[in-house]
């Protein structure tokens, strides 16, 4: 059964195609009590309320779930939201004491599924979430309502009654795609929202809404899709069974993948943002993590000094030991940062003569305003100051794509030179290899600015 709104519906069209999913509508003005399911339905008069009532009374008769579909918001709807308001829409139930508003999730907002789904559910979930990943959402709250006397009398309060069950959750784990029950259990409403590819959702209805909480449908229509255990061959039993348990397996190894990519990129992203986006203090730890990685140790100068005197970090491996200055600049970087760089060299004997260092090296996140991709491969483009550098400099965006990666002997190469020792292994595997990836050539390999070897020279 469908109800018409105010706004047309794509399944009003008259070339919409309902015999692909085995499906025949009625609409306003049409017998409703007999209909499998009821889409959009409305419980205000001369918009479908005898056609809805007519729907509940046949599936109370028959002692069947009354199975619903309705939309939330309305995507065209760009007005603000009036002062005061909660929500953007809403959607009233039977008896008017119980409604489903829905406040307008932001773009972008992340959507993940309710834990503990059944096939069905889950089956409209991932259809949702993966045919409109960019939106629009609308959260949903369940409410009560509240009655005031126009004499001036107290105001009545109901609470709202039935359940929510949450489907699809936005990043705030308030659900955007849920399934509302009264208390009875005699309806199933599915909250949706506005702009759907009803195709998908009527193939889900067909093939998994129906077969699940309304068989006897399908059966009162002798439609192929009927699931009655007691007319089926042991062949179809058996082929089911099997079909069942690979869907089980692999929601549960969908489950599991989903849980390895959150906790690797929980993992990845602070390091990815600090060495493409950071400055100061999170642009110097994203260094430190991605140095440590590649096997050197790595030492905070100002923590081994008790005051902020020299460079940013001290690395070493083996005999190699090397002064790392962290610096960032939103556009190009000045050239006074080599020399910066080059006091600190200096001023380092004095500081720990006991603790002399093999050189230093420039690292730097420029143009950090610039996707990375636009970025210039080189912190410096002048020839003659390239030309004239005594110390390595580095871009974050090359150290980047090396951690990337997993190549950490390019890392530990640019860092303290071309003859390491042997690398101390990291102490756990990379964000990179805690996802499966295997070791792979590198996409680029850059030599960092500084002293020219002789492969170059040649």
């Amino acid at each position: 059964m469908i109800t018409r709104n105010r706004r047309v519906s794509p399944l009003e069209d008259p070339a919409f195609g309902w015999s692909e999913h085995n499906l025949e509508p009625r609409w306003l003005g049409m017998e409703s009590s007999d209909c499998a399911a009821a889409i959009d339905p409305s419980i205000y008069h001369g918009r479908g309320a005898d056609e809805l009532e007519r729907f509940l009374a046949g599936a109370r008769a028959r002692d069947e779930l009354a199975l619903m579909i309705t939309t939330m918001g309305n995507v065209s709807d760009q007005r603000p939201r009036p002062l005061g308001a909660t929500a953007d829409a809403t959607i009233s139930l039977p008896g008017m004491e119980t409604y489903i508003s829905g406040a307008r999730v932001p773009d972008g907002a992340t959507i993940s599924l309710a834990d503990d789904l059944d096939s069905t559910d889950r089956d409209l979930a991932l259809r949702l979430r993966n045919e409109r990943a960019d939106g629009p959402w609308w959260s949903l709250t369940l409410s009560g309502t509240e009655w005031v006397s126009g004499a001036g009398g107290p105001s009545t309060r109901h609470e709202p009654s039935g359940e929510l069950q949450p489907i699809l959750l936005d990043g705030l784990s308030q659900p955007v795609l849920a399934a509302w029950t009264p208390p009875d259990g005699s309806q199933r409403w599915y909250i949706v929202p506005d702009v759907c590819n009803w195709h998908s959702i009527l193939d889900w209805l067909a093939h998994s809404g129906l077969p699940q909480h309304v068989p006897g449908a399908l059966r009162r229509s002798r439609s192929p899709l009927a699931l009655d255990p007691q007319l089926q061959t042991p062949d179809e039993i058996a082929a089911r069974q099997s079909l069942e348990e690979l869907k089980a397996a692999f929601a549960e190894q969908q489950r599991e993948l989903e849980s390895q990519l959150r906790q690797a990129g929980a993992k990845a992203e602070p390091i990815r943002s600090g060495l493409l986006y950071g400055t100061s203090t999170e642009l110097e730890i994203a260094v430190a993590a991605v140095l440590e990685a590649a096997g050197t140790n790595v030492v905070k100068v100002d923590e081994l000094l008790g005051a902020t005197a020299s460079a940013d970090l001290l690395v070493s491996l083996g005999e190699n030991r090397r002064l790392i200055e962290v610096k960032s600049a939103s556009g190009s970087a000045t050239e006074t940062l080599v020399r910066q760089l080059e006091t600190h060299l200096q001023t380092w004997p004095q500081l720990r003569p006991d603790e002399p260092v093999d050189g230093g090296v420039l690292i730097v996140n420029h143009q950090y305003r610039l996707p990375p991709d636009e970025r210039s491969t080189a912190v410096y483009a002048r020839p003659e100051f390239v030309a004239a550098l005594s110390t390595p400099v580095l871009s974050t965006r090359q150290l980047f794509d090396w951690w990337c990666e997993s190549n950490w002997v390019a890392i530990r190469e640019a860092v303290l030179g071309e003859t390491t020792g042997a690398a101390r292994e990291p102490d756990e595997p990379s964000a990179q290899t805690a996802l499966g990836t295997e070791h792979h050539e590198p996409r680029t390999r850059r030599r960092p600015f500084g002293r020219r070897t002789r492969s170059d020279a040649e």
